[in-house]
Formats: structure tokens, C-alpha cells, sequence
């Protein structure tokens, strides 16, 4: 899925702390124009891109490039990480001699460019990403948002855009400069065929409710299934698929035609009210009337038991 960012004429991208307790999780494979950095700055992330899934840790510097279809497929419940956005303009700009020439190149590569940084550059890194912050919008609006306004009418905004601008432009630079010449690190996972297919399907709208039906799509018995998809994408079959109706129930949540909650609920996929009640509380810490009488985005104040 092409996935639009929605970016004002103003910037040359944008720049946000993801944060799974407060952070609605998007979990749709997708792609974009855009070159889209992560740096991991406490727990592990899990993507998924082509046939491989990979899990970050701590001081990961990972990026995908324009046009790279990636899924973000967990998250630990701990889990803080910077997610900067470049524009094709500024890295035509700013990519001018052989080094950074690669920089400009959309990929659909199924491999993730990353490496494992020392803990000095780790510092520098996210201190100046925290300085570029620090005029931006609110942390709780941009984890609420995903950083650019996902089914929303929400747009980036910073008080000093030729600032934020040109530390994009250094961010770039910087972090080109300490990936060249990485060797790759073997954080991949080549997914079975039947995994690759129930991530399919549990992605889908009309996703199958139960495991074994989910199993005989997959040309696989339910206990291999099981086993196999939890062993490869790092949590049960369960899990996952609520995960997924979770993310479609803050889509469903923030349509223009201001869908009650528990109109977005049955919109995405929940059975009944206690199953999503259950499910929203393990992942933010407590029930959706709560965190929602405010405005509809988790209590960063309460740390979630699971992601």
C-alpha cells in the first residue's frame, strides 16, 4: 500500500519518538516516497519486509528506503524509538558527491540496511534528534498522530522550519556517514510460506476467527501453524490478530464521521465489547472509556503490559 505523508511544502520531512505506550500500532504492510529512518532507543522492534522478518534492539540505526514495502509487526511493551522522514527533494540536495549517492536510489530490496551503533555515536545521534524536537508539535499528538496524520486532518508543524530542516539535512548526513561500511548484521528470518500467508489473511478485513480455519488457508494443520508463526514472528497467532484489530479500531475511531467507540469497535473486527476492553487494557494499561473521555489517544502516564 502506498502509503501518503502528507508533508507541508514548509519541511523537508519530520521527526518523532515513537513510544508503544501511547503510540496506536500501524500494522498494514506499506511503503512510501519517502526515506524513512529508525533508531531504537529502549526495547526491540519487529518488521517484516519481503520474505524476512528482523528484530531490533537497542541502538539499532535501521532505514527503508523509498518505495521498500516494510510492516511493522510488533513492538515490546517498552519500546522507544526515533522515526525520522526525508523527502526526495532534500536527498537530492544534500546527496551530491559518490558517498551518499546510494541515499537517492528508491529500493524494493527486501533487505533492511541497518547496523548496531557504539554507544557514543548512539548519544550523539539521539541528542541531536532530541534538539530538533524540541520546537516540534506535542510528543502525545505525534504518537497519537504516527507522525504525520494518519486518517486524520492532522499536519506536522515545528515554530522554526528552516531549523528543522537544516538538522534534517545534518541528521541525514550524520547517519549515512556511521552506516557506511556496516557489515550487515543477521537479525533476518526467513518466513515459511504458511506465516507469510496468515500475516496475509490476518491482515485482511474478513480475516478468519479462528485458527484452524486460518490453518486450512494456510495448507497447514492449526499446531504447526501455531507453532511456527510464533517461533518466527515472536508472538502467538492470537496476539497478533488483535494487534491488527486494535490498529483498525483507531482508524476506524478517527473518521471524519466521528464513529462512536463502539461503532470503530465492531468496525474492526471485535466480537464484543469485553474482548476489545480486554484487549486495549493488556496493551495501554487501562480501558478504552477511560483513556478516551480526554480525546482518543492512550494515557501516556500508564505503562502497558503488553504491546
Amino acid at each position: 500500500m502506498q502509503e501518503e505523508l502528507h508533508i507541508d511544502p514548509t519541511y523537508d520531512g519530520f521527526l518523532y519518538l515513537a513510544e508503544s505506550m501511547r503510540n496506536p500500532p500501524v500494522l498494514q504492510p506499506h511503503h512510501h516516497a519517502e526515506l524513512e529512518l529508525n533508531l531504537v532507543a529502549r526495547g526491540e522492534i519487529t518488521y517484516i519486509v519481503g520474505d524476512k522478518r528482523y528484530t531490533f534492539g537497542p541502538r539499532t540505526l535501521l532505514w527503508m528506503f523509498p518505495d521498500q514495502e516494510h510492516q511493522l509487526v510488533d513492538r515490546s511493551s517498552d519500546a522507544r524509538y526515533y522515526v525520522a522522514v526525508f523527502k526526495p527533494d532534500l536527498i537530492h540536495r544534500a546527496c551530491r558527491s559518490a558517498p551518499y549517492e546510494s541515499l537517492k536510489a528508491a529500493s524494493k530490496d527486501p533487505t533492511v540496511t541497518h547496523c548496531k551503533l557504539e554507544a557514543t555515536i548512539f548519544d550523539l545521534l539521539s541528542r541531536s534528534m532530541d534538539e530538533l524536537m524540541i520546537d516540534g508539535p506535542d510528543p502525545n499528538t505525534l504518537n497519537r498522530e504516527a507522525g504525520f496524520g494518519a486518517a486524520s486532518d492532522f499536519h506536522y508543524q515545528h515554530t522554526d522550519p528552516d531549523w528543522l530542516n537544516a538538522g534534517l539535512r545534518h541528521l541525514l548526513l550524520l547517519s549515512w556517514r556511521y552506516q557506511r561500511g556496516q557489515p550487515p548484521k543477521q537479525h533476518e528470518v526467513s518466513l515459511h510460506p504458511s506465516v507469510a500467508q496468515a500475516l496475509n489473511l490476518l491482515g485482511q478485513p474478513d480475516a478468519p476467527e479462528n485458527l484452524d480455519t486460518l490453518a486450512i488457508q494456510c495448507g497447514v494443520s492449526s499446531s504447526y501453524l501455531s507453532r511456527m508463526f510464533r517461533k518466527q514472528i515472536g508472538v502467538p497467532v492470537t496476539r497478533y490478530r488483535n494487534s491488527v484489530r486494535l490498529a483498525r479500531f483507531w482508524e476506524e475511531y478517527r473518521q471524519p464521521e466521528q464513529r462512536t467507540l463502539l461503532e470503530a469497535m465492531f468496525a474492526a473486527g471485535f466480537g464484543s465489547y469485553a474482548q476489545f476492553y480486554r484487549v486495549y487494557s493488556d496493551v495501554y494499561g487501562c480501558g478504552p472509556r477511560a483513556s478516551l473521555r480526554t480525546g482518543s489517544e492512550p494515557n501516556p502516564a500508564l505503562t502497558p503490559t503488553n504491546s
